[in-house]
């Protein structure tokens, strides 16, 4: 009786047919997100735009051709090999972000990690990459004092402090020159790490360019009432109140002063929570007319933000927020340095990472490019100013990348 062949000749076949690149070993990068807690709506969204970015780099992508590793498969400067994320909760919790680093330095393996949302997080989480020889690149976290550590591995391509608020001082004035009274200006910041540092650097650069801060609120992050802090507000009467606050905070005021009857002529938010689409889903429409700063501008067709976002909302059913878009930059930036590295060691890494010298339209967002100094920050990314209209954010402000016109004073609801 005869054996039949086929089973075995059936293996060498199939080998034959799998591209080469997906029998390599991956390259593994760590990323730290807050899937759960508070903040868990802004990090499942990252985690989205990450794992999307896994699978535009590990798939030629002809119309995003500009963008490194694009137009090709997988590290093509490592053989080809394919990129693989592993992505860990840290929780909303400073202790968790730093053990979850340490388990993704030291059992994943992970040549490099990015993340880690919030502030607080990044500071913990990045003094182990640091202590570990690990190159670690925030694309999101804006506290200014990340780059004033000394860090030799650490890398942030983020507008921070300072460019945020150069440009709520220089839109300010601009308003003055219009017009509109802007003698008392209002700060309301939660007490962590991002609030009190952004806080810190708007009044001094507002002082600074002749704008008074009149009155500032800290009050405690995830606060179940806010009904104290709105009534200080609506007994000063400011020209204009900048709020600082992640997502359930946001949605907590917005809806507090509805409550109240509270609306001030110009109402910012810092970005974060009042980015978050959860926010915009759930009180967008409390709020509408907020101006909030931003470094994404997803609305001209046919350019790389445009396209990114279509396959975002193609994958999720939701548009792409700055945060989010940040986040996603961040990654890509990394991910061209381990590539231009041509090798996972650590110490390559970190010189490619030194090295990067990427241009406006080698982008996803609007930063003018990524070109790091030598405390990690980089020295290009730009923002520009949005307002809420309906259920998404269309740039207003500085006028000549506008996409539509600035409409004051605030509305926020019917």
């Amino acid at each position: 009786m005869s054996i039949s062949r086929r089973p075995f000749l059936a293996t060498p076949a199939l080998l034959l047919a799998t591209p080469a690149w997906a029998q390599a070993a991956p390259v593994k990068v760590g990323a730290l997100l807050p899937l759960t807690g508070v903040a868990a709506s802004a990090g499942n969204s990252a985690k989205a735009a990450i794992e999307l970015a896994v699978e535009l780099i590990n798939t030629p992508q002809p119309d995003l051709a500009a963008m490194p590793l694009m137009a090709t498969t997988g590290f093509p400067g490592i053989g080809g090999r394919p990129l693989q994320v592993v992505i860990a909760d840290q929780q909303g919790s400073p202790s968790v972000a730093q053990n979850q680093a340490l388990r993704l330095i030291t059992q994943e393996r992970v040549v490099a990690l990015v993340g880690a949302y919030q502030s607080g997080m990044t500071v913990t989480a990045s003094a182990i990459a640091e202590r570990h020889g690990i190159p670690f690149l925030t694309g999101e976290s804006v506290a200014t004092n990340l780059t004033e550590r000394g860090f030799k591995w650490f890398f942030r391509t983020t507008p921070i402090g300072p460019d945020i608020a150069a440009i709520y001082v220089e839109f300010l004035k601009a308003a003055r020159v219009n017009g509109r009274p802007i003698s008392k200006v209002a700060i309301v910041n939660e007490n962590t790490e991002y609030g009190t540092s952004i806080a810190e650097v708007i009044r001094r650069t507002a002082e600074a360019g002749g704008i008074n801060i009149a009155l500032q609120i800290p009050y405690a992050a995830n606060s179940a009432d806010v009904s104290a802090q709105v009534l200080q507000l609506k007994e000063a009467q400011p020209d204009v109140a900048i709020f600082i606050s992640y997502t359930s905070d946001a949605i907590l005021y917005a809806r507090t002063m509805r409550a109240q009857g509270y609306r001030p002529p110009i109402l910012i938010g810092d970005n974060s929570g009042f980015s978050d689409d959860n926010f915009v889903q759930t009180a967008g429409d409390l709020a509408q007319g907020i101006i909030n700063r931003s470094a994404f501008d997803p609305s001209r067709p046919g350019s790389n933000s445009f396209k990114v976002n279509a396959l975002y909302k193609a994958r999720t059913g939701r548009e792409m927020d700055d945060t989010t878009a940040r986040v996603m930059q961040g990654f890509l930036v990394m991910c061209d340095a381990i590539n231009r590295a041509g090798s996972t060691q650590p110490a390559a890494i970190q010189t490619a990472l030194k090295a990067t010298n990427l241009t406006a339209d080698q982008l996803m967002i609007g930063y003018r490019g990524v070109r790091f100094d030598e405390k990690g920050q980089n020295t290009l990314a730009s923002v520009l100013l949005v307002q809420l209209r309906g259920r998404e954010y269309v740039s207003v402000w500085p006028e000549a990348v506008a996409t539509a016109p600035l409409q004051l004073p605030y509305k926020g609801w019917e």
